[in-house]
């Protein structure tokens, strides 16, 4: 099944992850796709492209997704940025009004991903905690606080 969503001059298109864990959708646009799926445990992955710039178009297609899955409730999110090459304004204006986050982990490995993070941490509301992770099993961890199954 796919659904296709306008988003500026292109189509940006969510389709079912093939061989994902769990179910799951993929933002995609004329370059590499941002992974959004559901984790054991009530938490929502998304999964930005490495290599890749992330603009307005991209997130908000990646945000009405993480909306569409959290179904009206406040969720924790893992946003796994490892390689992204960088996020616009537009981008980061999406990650801060997020209305679907109970609270945000950001897994990245290198010094580039920290600095990232820590741009998108800057804009984050106060009310939704945010922190930054180099492992995305001790991210999960810290999320699990947050789950509605917790």
């Amino acid at each position: 099944m796919s659904i296709e969503a306008p988003a500026g001059p292109g189509k940006r298109v969510l389709e079912h992850a093939p061989g994902a864990d769990s179910p799951g959708l993929t933002a995609t646009t004329s370059g590499a796709p941002i992974g959004v799926r559901m984790l054991d445990g009530g938490i929502i992955e998304v999964a930005l492209p490495a290599n890749a710039e992330i603009e307005g178009p991209e997130a908000r297609v990646a945000g009405a997704t993480v909306r569409a899955m959290a179904d009206g409730r406040r969720m924790p999110v893992m946003l796994v940025i490892t390689g992204v090459v960088g996020v616009s304004v537009e981008a980061r204006q999406v990650y801060a009004g997020s209305i679907a986050a109970s609270a945000f982990a950001l897994v990245g490995e290198s010094p580039v991903d920290r600095v990232i993070a820590h741009y998108l941490l800057r804009s984050k509301t106060e009310t939704i905690p945010a922190q930054f992770f180099t492992s995305e099993a001790e991210a999960i961890e810290w999320l699990g606080q947050y789950t509605s199954e917790h």
